[in-house]
């Protein structure tokens, strides 16, 4: 392997810098050769709050064992944790949501940029991390592989599979007496069988397969059952792999490059991944310059790519399902003739070469002339709902209800059924938004107001039911 790069971490011998750095290094064990290697963040959202991420420390002993066997250091670093379902429990008072998401971009510039370190692995957990870690990704331009640490097991509850898209949904069956509190209750007992991701398309596996399809993932390493040994295997895989390229140079903003989003946007397409998807894709794309307008993308792509796999609550294939018959990496596969080939992954291949090795897809992804919907899975809508801040929030309300109201009352078989699922304005005053947003989420708010006029932009996810 040629190296391209010298290390960064490394300081002149003599300056001040050199001289703490090494005391408080050599207190830490580290010997004399250890300080001339590739020094790797490894950075951990560990949380004992939630499940999605209780599991992470353990997957830091593999990335560390990887990092070492390529001839690295490796640094645990920990950040925020955020798990919407958790840490967002007080609802829209506390608005910690999207700004948490932030805080862990910020959080990670903070230790990984400030103690200049040369690559770094990011652990992929629950909603926000990922789009938080490939959004500091971009920021740093540091060479970075995203983990993602995989979804959870599901339950049985009287000879049923039950997950937590049942127990979510089942909270308005309680309310409108359809179940009893006590049933509901055992629901929750059993939904959740370990650690892990949701799982089902929620945002957190739809940003764990648009990390990959991005070329930030290592191919092949989503969706991934959490604690599985192909998780631990693609964890020291990421060690090893992120060593090379420090040494390479091989950098984020020359892997997300305007035909990567375009990728990703239609991985996302082909499986109607969730719509929190277009928000997280343009900060990405804000953070790492890349001038691709994320709205413009879901319009342009979404009625030349099909619908190919639905995923619960999509349809009723399972995560496990899309694991088994190829993952992301049979998506893209199906998708070849529509995606761009030449656009890289962080396993140094372009996707021509990655996809030659795949033979086979299993028959959950449909093939481009056979697909479940030939409708674009998500649908971006624009018009003036509200022309004044005043009357915006009941106006919006009022669409919402009509259009969940529609949604229940559609049952056609095989047939798309619209979901509203998003509502944002333009028009809106900034002090609408959150007080909490960082520099990345402002920068992107003011991109899109700089490119659009006043308008509402809706997002709709079409749901699948056979």
């Amino acid at each position: 392997m040629t190296r391209k790069a010298t290390l960064r971490s490394n300081f002149e011998p003599g300056t001040p810098r050199w001289a703490v750095r090494r005391a408080q290094w050599k207190a830490l064990g580290l010997s004399d050769e250890d300080m001339a290697k590739p020094k790797i963040a490894i950075v951990n959202t560990s949380s004992e709050l939630s499940s999605c991420f209780s599991h992470l420390d353990g997957v830091v002993a593999r990335v560390k064992a990887g990092v070492r066997a390529a001839g690295g250091i490796a640094f645990e670093v920990r950040t925020a944790a955020p798990s919407d379902f958790i840490t967002s429990a007080r609802g829209a008072r506390a608005a910690t949501s999207l700004p948490s998401r932030d805080l862990l971009v910020n959080d990670i510039e903070v230790q990984v940029e400030g103690a200049l370190l040369d690559g770094m692995v990011c652990l992929a957990s629950c909603d926000k991390t990922a789009p938080g870690q490939l959004m500091a990704a971009a920021r740093l331009d540091l060479p970075t592989i995203i983990m993602p640490c995989g979804y959870q097991r599901d339950g049985v509850l009287d000879g049923k599979r039950v997950d937590i898209e049942e127990v979510y949904e089942s909270v308005g069956k309680v309310a409108t007496g359809e179940m009893s509190l006590e049933h509901l209750g055992r629901m929750c007992d059993v939904a959740i069988g370990g650690p892990g991701v949701c799982a089902g398309m929620g945002t957190a596996n739809t940003m764990h397969i648009a990390s990959e399809a991005l070329g930030m993932a290592l191919p092949g390493s989503t969706p991934v059952l959490a604690q599985s040994e192909r998780m631990f295997a693609n964890a020291e895989a990421s060690g090893r792999r992120i060593v090379d390229m420090v040494w390479e140079d091989l950098r984020p903003r020359r892997i997300m490059t305007a035909a990567a989003f375009e990728n990703a946007v239609m991985v996302g397409l082909a499986l109607s991944g969730s719509i929190n998807l277009v928000r997280h894709l343009q900060a990405v794309a804000v953070e790492a310059g890349c001038p691709v307008d994320l709205y413009e993308l879901y319009d342009r792509l979404g009625p030349r790519v099909p619908l190919l796999c639905a995923v619960r609550p999509n349809g009723e294939t399972r995560i496990g399902e899309l694991e088994a018959a190829g993952g992301t990496r049979g998506v893209i596969k199906r998708l070849e003739s529509l995606l761009h080939l030449d656009a890289r992954t962080v396993d140094g291949r372009d996707w021509g070469a990655v996809l030659a090795e795949v033979k086979e897809v299993g028959e959950v992804v449909r093939p481009l002339d056979r697909p479940l919907s030939s409708r674009p899975s998500v649908v971006v809508m624009r018009g003036n709902l509200a022309p004044t801040d005043r009357s915006r929030s009941s106006a919006t309300r009022t669409r919402r209800r009509r259009c969940s109201a529609a949604t229940r009352a559609s049952t056609r078989p095989r047939k798309l059924r619209s979901k509203v699922c998003v509502a944002a304005t333009s028009s809106t005053k900034r002090s609408s938004c959150s007080a909490g947003w960082g520099r990345a989420a402002d920068r992107e708010w003011r991109s899109r107001r700089a490119s659009s006029p006043p308008s509402t932009v809706r997002v709709v996810r079409p749901r699948w039911r056979s």
